[in-house]
């Protein structure tokens, strides 16, 4: 028996599902024997999906045992990763990227409409259940700041008033374009290209 300080909650109960456990040990499968935490990851990102978009005590026991890994090793990996969330968050979980590309280019001004538009706190979410928010360090899409993640899905070249109208749209069940949001095509130059707009005859053929 494993010795762990790992709260369990014994209100609560969670399994994979069939289809879910199947995904799992596809991805447990990946590893050498006895190297089955190599999947912890993976089986997280399940679990919260299965789990309406957040990991419960219930939730990170079960991964423990799927991976016969000690909870409180399963559990150091879940908090130390802010996609992985351990309250129960909303239908759209917005991310603020704060680090230094998106705050010189306005991620301040994006936390602070994100807070006045829905009325919540970081980490808190608005009384129907539709919107939580919180601030995460660098996403990668340093090119296109300032920006935020919405669920899976990126939304870039953003002013606060077109973050505005990209919540009221997801409120009212519409669908948004994902991506740069000012116009560009994926991280060109604002306005088209500025170098080569036009590619010189012959030019990648071989002398």
């Amino acid at each position: 028996m494993k010795i762990t300080s790992f709260r369990r909650d014994e209100a609560q109960d969670f399994a994979f599902t069939p289809e879910n456990l199947k995904k799992a040990k596809a991805f447990i499968a990946r590893y050498p024997e006895g190297r089955q935490a190599s999947a912890v990851i993976s089986l997280l990102y399940i679990a919260q999906a299965q789990n309406d978009g957040w990991l419960s005590p219930a939730a990170i026991q079960h991964v423990a045992e799927v991976l016969e890994m000690a909870p409180i090793r399963v559990h150091e990996v879940a908090t130390f990763y802010t996609m992985f969330n351990l309250k129960p968050a909303g239908k759209y979980l917005i991310q603020v990227c704060r680090t230094t590309p998106c705050w010189l280019r306005g991620a301040a001004a994006l936390s602070r409409t994100c807070q006045d538009k829905l009325g919540v706190g970081f980490k808190e979410m608005t009384e129907d259940g539709m919107f939580s928010v919180m601030e995460v360090e660098c996403l990668g899409a340093c090119a296109n700041a300032p920006m935020v993640q919405i669920n899976d899905d990126y939304y870039e070249d953003l002013t606060p008033e077109r973050l505005i109208e990209i919540i009221d749209a997801l409120r009212a069940g519409e669908e948004v374009p994902v991506g740069p949001q000012g116009g560009r095509l994926c991280s060109a130059p604002e306005g088209g290209a500025k170098t080569l707009p036009k590619v010189p005859p012959g030019a990648g053929k071989g002398a």
